[in-house]
Parts: structure tokens; C-alpha cells; sequence
């Protein structure tokens, strides 16, 4: 299990380092979603996930309701098969949000 860190690389961009799963999204983390207020454009970089369950959908849910409420456009880029799998599953993928971006 890798702890859960979200690493700013620049102006709104941010990086995922860790696993996103039950055991690594605290309270904590779903407390911190200030990074998303910093740019009205963010993007999260999903290439540093080594691991990832339904819980890391759910929190990249929550990150998207936030960035709406906050009027902060949003979007993903290199998502884990895994994670992408989970939203295919949820019918997420078909979100703008869930395009395929990778570096």
C-alpha cells in the first residue's frame, strides 16, 4: 500500500502519488479539495497510481461535483486501466471528464 499524495506541478496541474483505494483516502483527503480552487483550469495526472478501487472513482466523483460547484473545469489525464474499467462499469466513461489523455 502507497499513501495517498497529491503533488502540485505547476500552475493547476497536479499529480496523483500512490494508491487510491479504501485503505488510502481518509478523512484527510476528502477535506483537502482546496487544490482544486487554485486555477480555473486543473488537471490531475492519474500516471503515478500504482493501485486503485471503486473508492478512487468515488473520490474522483467527488472531485468533480467540487470543481462544478467551484466552476473549476476539470479534467483527468492517464487513468489507470483499472480505474477507467470501474468507470465503464458505472457508466462514468462517457464523461468528458474520463477522456483519454495521456502525456
Amino acid at each position: 500500500m502507497s499513501r495517498l499524495n497529491i503533488v502540485k506541478q505547476g500552475a493547476g496541474r497536479f499529480v496523483i502519488d500512490g494508491d487510491l483505494t479504501f485503505a488510502t483516502i481518509d478523512k484527510q483527503t476528502l477535506k483537502s479539495f482546496s487544490f482544486l480552487k487554485v486555477a480555473k483550469e486543473v488537471t490531475i495526472d492519474l500516471s503515478r497510481v500504482s493501485c486503485t478501487d471503486s473508492a478512487g472513482l468515488a473520490l474522483m466523483i467527488e472531485w468533480i461535483k467540487y470543481a462544478r460547484h467551484n466552476r473549476t473545469q476539470l479534467s483527468f489525464k492517464n487513468i489507470p486501466e483499472q480505474l477507467m474499467n470501474l468507470a465503464k462499469l458505472s457508466g462514468f466513461d462517457q464523461s468528458s471528464h474520463f477522456a483519454v489523455k495521456t502525456d
